[in-house]
């Protein structure tokens, strides 16, 4: 008797605005035999939760994660074969994304990284085991006396800036530029719009192609207008890819924002209209401080984390990387929101929230 191809437990689309979800629960492991109805995972997003149950029965084959971690919609979670010894052929395990470009051994924070590739440094020459950051980098470089290659000084245009992307997250960034004044902005590269249009009047200058030649014509800033409000990595690898271009990227604060002179601001962060960042607060590389929201007194914010337009920061906060605060959040004195989390809109975060968790919109956390 033939046997019927293996069922593929496929993550779903849970929320259109989300194309990533956490693993809140994994019922089954490698090798279990599952009928239908048995329960396989749940899915949680900001605004909601999500049971994948068993159609088919089989043996769970090819589980690709656990409880906690973060899945994109479409991806394959694993399958349900007839046969208890089939296995799927999955590419062998190892680092995916910026890691698997890395050589062996080196550890080096993401701006420390960025640094080093827009100063075209090797990576293979750097020190493998202790972590490099952007301080330790710098005296690397000092100690080592390398020069770095550059475009004669007088070709680099100090004011010239473009912006990559140009979506919702773009056309106001373009309005923060004009309002700030002292920046050239030369244009918006974007790979899904058309070269030779305009965006609230600045030409689009066609797709990441481009930037090499920017590069050359004395463009040497960039800032990221990919929010990855869904997908982080999205933004990261932007980041990443204007970095590898030799780009650098100033930090903006918009002219009606209030950023208090002992707050310190990372290259790459953004202060929408209206916010307000406190004393002695700390924002990380690429973090989006968007319109309206309170970063109070001594808070922390880890790279590109997101604070939502509304969202409120009591005092000494410390925010993980790659955190979002969704709107009109609340989030309540010596808090601490760990690495990946996010906090759905309007939610009130009372106590520590753990790496990875979501924070379900509108509701008291813990409940």
């Amino acid at each position: 008797m033939t046997k019927s191809p293996p069922y593929a437990i496929t993550i779903p689309l849970v929320n259109p605005n989300e194309p990533e979800a956490i693993l809140a629960g994994v019922y089954v492991e490698e090798g279990q035999a599952v009928k239908p109805g048995d329960p396989i995972c749940t899915l949680e997003t900001t605004k909601a939760t999500f049971e994948i149950t068993a159609e088919v029965s089989g043996y769970v084959a090819g589980l690709r994660a656990g409880r906690g971690e973060l899945v994109q919609a479409g991806e394959v979670l694993c399958y349900l074969a007839e046969d208890p010894q089939w296995k799927p052929d999955l590419p062998g395990a190892g680092p995916t994304g910026v890691e698997a470009t890395l050589p062996p051994g080196l550890r080096i924070t993401q701006p420390a990284l960025v640094l080093a590739r827009s100063l075209g440094v090797e990576l293979s020459q750097l020190p493998a085991g202790p972590l490099i950051t952007e301080n330790a980098l710098r005296l690397i470089l000092e100690r080592s006396g390398k020069a770095q290659a550059e475009a004669p000084e007088a070709s680099i245009d100090p004011s010239a800036v473009l912006i990559y992307g140009g979506g919702g997250h773009g056309k106001s960034l373009i309005d923060l530029i004009q309002a700030l004044g002292g920046y050239r902005l030369v244009g918006v590269v974007d790979d899904a719009l058309p070269m030779g249009g305009e965006i609230l009047g600045a030409p689009v200058l066609g797709g990441a192609n481009t930037l090499h030649s920017l590069h050359q014509q004395g463009v040497r800033q960039a800032v990221n207008a990919v929010g990855g409000i869904g997908n982080i990595a999205s933004r990261i690898r932007v980041f990443d890819l204007l970095a590898e271009a030799g780009f650098s990227f100033p930090a903006l604060v918009h002219p009606t924002a209030l950023v208090e002179p002992s707050a310190q601001l990372s290259p790459g962060v953004q202060v929408f209209p209206h916010a307000y960042v406190g004393s002695a607060a700390r924002l990380g590389f690429g973090a989006i401080v968007n319109t309206g929201a309170i970063v109070s007194h001594d808070c922390v914010l880890g790279d590109y984390a997101n604070v939502s337009p509304g969202a409120m920061l009591a005092g000494e906060v410390y925010v993980g990387a790659s955190v979002l605060i969704g709107m009109g959040a609340t989030v309540n004195l010596q808090v601490t929101i760990g690495e990946g989390a996010k906090v759905g809109n309007s939610a009130t975060v009372k106590s520590d929230v753990p790496a990875r968790r979501i924070v379900r919109a509108g509701s008291i956390f813990p409940e």
